[in-house]
């Protein structure tokens, strides 16, 4: 009985999606064909993959917006598979977007974060701590009273943000949340991703930026609706033929690093221009 308790509580710690399928009305092929993995919490995720691979078909099945054609998701022991478990999963899983315009319902920045747990009926004063605890969390507190329609794209973004984390989740599942902002404004998403993982928040990140993927603790990679590789970033990315046969652009660092390999040169697995740097003045 121990046992099956300790199991049951880590479930609630974790996404396992198993034997995942999915496939849209009308289309010729699955866009998920069997997907077999597991996210545990505190773990900071990137999910890559060409356009159309199924990298964010999976991360709507794993946030409840879709249910599993066949297979299943459990989502901190909730099962997608019923509607009252994906009615349930974003208050434990919750989900950022692309364009954050598409999210934004509210007239002022701590109205719109306030949404997620208002829908949960908590009361006022609960709502009112989590609210300046994610504007506080996210750096926008200034924020508080602003129009977010008159925000810039990286606030209104940081301010999605805010609102999953008002819902105090154990995920936050990032749907290629960072391919709008510049480069100032990525930068301080992923900052504040890394910050969560230090949180004990599991972070899954579809991203298309190798540079993004290199931060991860594990990365995956999909095609076609499967899984083709998945380990650390140095196992899968500092080989430039690898990742260009898996349809993704390697990062430049890498292959300098493998042109200087190929000239007899022992060098290290190198994701970051600094690195490289640090040992070729080494």
């Amino acid at each position: 009985m121990r046992d099956m308790a300790g199991a049951a509580e880590r479930s609630k710690l974790q996404i396992l999606v198993e034997e995942l399928r999915f496939e849209y009305p009308g289309a010729s092929a699955e866009a998920l064909s069997g997907i077999d993995l597991e996210f545990q919490q505190g773990m900071l995720y990137a999910l890559l993959g060409r356009n159309g691979s199924g990298k964010s078909t999976l991360a709507r099945c794993m946030n409840g917006v879709l249910a599993p054609g066949s297979g299943r998701v459990m989502a901190c022991g909730l099962d997608t598979s019923c509607e009252a478990g994906r009615r349930a999963v974003p208050a434990t899983v919750s989900m950022v977007f692309q364009n954050p315009d598409t999210q934004m319902v509210a007239s002022t920045v701590e109205e719109e974060v306030a949404f997620g747990p208002e829908n949960l009926g908590l009361e006022p004063d609960v709502i009112r701590r989590r609210v300046d605890d994610a504007l506080g969390l996210v750096g926008i507190s200034d924020l508080a009273r602003r129009q977010p329609l008159r925000l810039s794209q990286g606030q209104k973004q940081l301010v999605a943000i805010a609102g999953a984390l008002a819902m105090e989740p154990t995920f936050l599942l990032s749907d290629e949340s960072t391919s709008m902002l510049d480069y100032s404004a990525r930068t301080r998403v992923l900052e504040l991703f890394e910050k969560l993982r230090g949180m004990g928040i599991g972070v899954v990140h579809v991203t298309h930026f190798l540079e993004e993927a290199a931060l991860a603790d594990e990365v995956i990679v999909l095609d076609a609706g499967t899984v083709i590789a998945r380990g650390t970033p140095a196992g899968i990315l500092t080989d430039p033929s690898r990742v260009r046969s898996m349809g993704l652009d390697p990062l430049a660092v890498t292959v300098v690093a493998y042109e200087l390999g190929k000239l007899g040169h022992s060098v290290p697995e190198i994701l970051d221009v600094k690195e490289l740097l640090a040992w070729l003045y080494a």
